[in-house]
């Protein structure tokens, strides 16, 4: 009985041993299970961290993407002051644009029949066959510088100034020598004298290097020197060289268009205008006869229609009556 209960005893010791040096299946079970545990606050923790750090944009941007699921992200509001919330501005409406107003066409110029103007050159050339321009000139040079002077000025004054001027100076390099003081002191009782002198300087020079020293034939050319235009060129070919030119100045533009025979707004459009009317006979002296019957007939001011040659064919309205 003493070996029993000393056998017992040493089982229940080997059992006290057993436990003591390897852990029980229970006890190691709750030991692991706590360090899951402790494993799961901190990696909770740690996600709490995280989410702390990055603030507010991270929680939109995961809502955004959905969240957690079965959740509705919240609405959040921004910090900070608030500010009163303001009307939109009222943009102002562009200003429709009305449909303009039609207006009625402007009336075309009238056709002049051309029986009317074959009778009006007809009865120009049976008084006055040939009529001359009222310029003094010895040759085309001569010719050219009177034209060029006569702008803005009669022709009666510019005769008087080169009376005294050709007889001395009647070829370009005779012009160049004179020099552009002595020309200026031979015109200075024209308008616009300076300028007029020193184009006639700067002309004759140009006719000298460009042109031998003679008067081009063509209009093109003849533009090209110092003041020199259209209505000068078409004078020059005219009476130097027989062109049947037309040069509307004020006397022919006015005539033009009270008669009317080429109404127009500009010389140039008078001058179109009465080349295609004009029969090809009467071309070379139109110009000379409509510039001088509005010199001395048909006048700005009053016109002398009781002498007119031309009041019968003439449209112009009220027709003035002979001085009593």
């Amino acid at each position: 009985m003493g070996d029993k209960q000393k056998s017992g005893r040493a089982s229940q010791d080997d059992v006290g041993t057993v436990d003591a040096t390897r852990p029980s299946a229970w006890s190691g079970g709750r030991r692991s299970k706590a360090k899951a545990d402790v494993k799961a606050k901190l990696e909770v923790e740690a996600g709490a961290k995280v989410k702390a750090r990055a603030g507010p944009k991270a929680k939109a941007k995961s809502a955004a993407r959905g969240g957690l699921a079965g959740t509705t992200p919240k609405a959040t509001t921004p910090k900070g002051p608030t500010r009163k919330a303001t009307k939109p501005k009222t943009v102002s409406k562009m200003p429709v644009s009305k449909a303009p107003v039609s207006k009625a066409p402007a009336a075309k110029a009238p056709v002049v029949d051309p029986a009317v103007v074959e009778e009006i050159f007809h009865r120009f050339h049976r008084v006055d066959p040939e009529p001359k321009g009222e310029l003094d000139y010895v040759n085309a040079y001569t010719l050219l510088v009177a034209v060029v002077l006569s702008a803005q000025a009669t022709d009666v004054g510019v005769n008087k100034a080169t009376r005294a001027l050709f007889a001395i100076a009647d070829t370009p390099q005779k012009m160049l020598d004179l020099g552009e003081d002595k020309v200026r002191d031979h015109i200075k009782t024209i308008g616009l004298f300076r300028a007029k002198a020193k184009n006639v300087i700067g002309l004759s020079r140009d006719l000298i290097a460009t042109f031998g020293g003679e008067v081009p034939m063509s209009r093109a050319a003849l533009e090209t020197l110092p003041g020199v235009g259209r209505k000068s060129a078409n004078v020059v070919m005219n009476i130097a060289f027989g062109e049947p030119t037309i040069a509307v100045d004020t006397h022919l533009f006015r005539v033009a268009n009270r008669i009317p025979l080429a109404p127009g707004k500009t010389p140039l459009e008078v001058e179109l205008g009465l080349e295609a009317i004009i029969p090809e006979r009467y071309r070379r002296h139109a110009h000379h006869w409509l510039i001088l019957h509005g010199r001395y007939v048909c006048k700005a001011r009053k016109p002398e229609c009781w002498r007119c040659l031309i009041r019968d064919l003439c449209r112009f309205e009220p027709k003035t009556p002979a001085v009593a």
